[in-house]
């Protein structure tokens, strides 16, 4: 374990939990910051300095070209969802985008549907693709990573479990499409948005669809947290709406957040040049996955998993008519 990431995980305290129905949202709170500067691709995309598109007119469903035109570096999370051009995308991991650069970057299709182009450019909708997938996503990644070198995740996989997880919520559309599901959803959202909210030094959060932990994502310092929280309550309140409902509140939510943490600390760790700046460190136990990115020495994003069966799920069964199947590309 590096001594880096071993004092970032020791210097956060485990905050008091908040819940609305079943999600539980436990706050890392830190004075930690990375001190570098960098803008959050919403924030990037505002002000028009950063691009998103196809790398080609014909494109290619695993990457996307990103072009920075600004004088900060951007940072774009692991995934965060990308939604125009010929199909909808997540980001496979974390990435710091040089200013003045150019870069590909590894994607994934949330959106089998649907091969045509509904505007030249990407645009952010400020939040990531929901836990459980993101959890699948990093560890095909992971296990990509050691095999063949590449940020690459299993495609067929994700949109065998796009498919599954629009047919929990009763959300498919016809393009088999994950942002349907956010929106169909969005008025329950919007109950969790109003009652979880950020608190005094939050760096990071827990979530717990009630007893059972989600994820753990924190960051290089408190401004990041505000700038994504939206959006992280989001994804991880999706897979909430469709989890067992707990018997009871969770009343040992702290504790179960503190012994993934402890957990952590023993991690073997994997060390490898990242996409664009810094370097991506892979933590792996017998009870997680994990991942995080350094950069000039500093931690810019910690995420946790609890380790799940990545098996390919059984073939969905989809509703008479609800999807115009096409041939997946990969």
């Amino acid at each position: 374990m590096s001594q880096r990431i071993l004092s970032y995980i020791e210097g956060l305290q485990v905050g008091e939990p908040q819940q609305h129905e079943n999600l539980v949202m436990v706050p890392l709170v830190s004075d930690y910051d990375d001190g570098l500067g960098y803008l959050p691709l919403a924030e990037a995309a505002a002000a028009d300095e950063i691009e998103i598109r196809e790398v080609s007119e014909a494109g290619s469903v695993p990457e996307l070209r990103v072009l920075n035109r600004g004088e900060k570096t951007v940072l774009i999370l692991d995934g965060e969802e990308l939604v125009g051009a010929k199909q909808n995308r997540i980001v496979n991991t974390t990435i710091l985008v040089p200013a003045r650069s150019e870069l590909k970057i590894p994607v994934s299709c949330v959106e089998q549907g649907r091969w045509s182009y509904r505007g030249k450019s990407f645009e952010t909708k400020k939040r990531m693709v929901n836990a459980s997938i993101r959890n699948q996503k990093a560890q095909t990644v992971r296990y990509s990573l050691r095999t063949q070198g590449t940020f690459t995740a299993d495609q067929s996989a994700i949109w065998l479990s796009v498919a599954e997880f629009a047919m929990k919520h009763q959300a498919v559309s016809e393009t088999m499409d994950l942002d349907f599901v956010f929106e169909k959803k969005a008025p329950k959202l919007e109950g969790h948005l109003r009652e979880i909210s950020p608190c005094e030094r939050q760096i990071g959060a827990a979530f717990l669809a009630g007893d059972e932990i989600m994820g753990i994502d924190a960051f290089g310092h408190a401004g990041t947290l505000r700038a994504v929280f939206r959006g992280l309550v989001e994804s991880y309140a999706l897979d909430a709406l469709v989890a067992e409902k707990p018997k009871e509140t969770s009343a040992t939510a702290k504790e179960k957040v503190a012994a993934l943490l402890a957990e952590a600390k023993n991690a073997l760790l994997e060390s490898r040049p990242s996409v664009g700046l810094g370097n991506d460190l892979r933590l792996e136990t017998a009870k997680l996955i994990g991942f995080a990115l350094e950069h000039e020495g500093k931690i810019v994003h910690f995420v946790l998993f609890p380790r799940i069966e990545i098996d390919k799920p059984a073939e969905p069964v989809f509703p008479l008519g609800s999807i115009r199947r096409r041939p997946w590309r990969v």
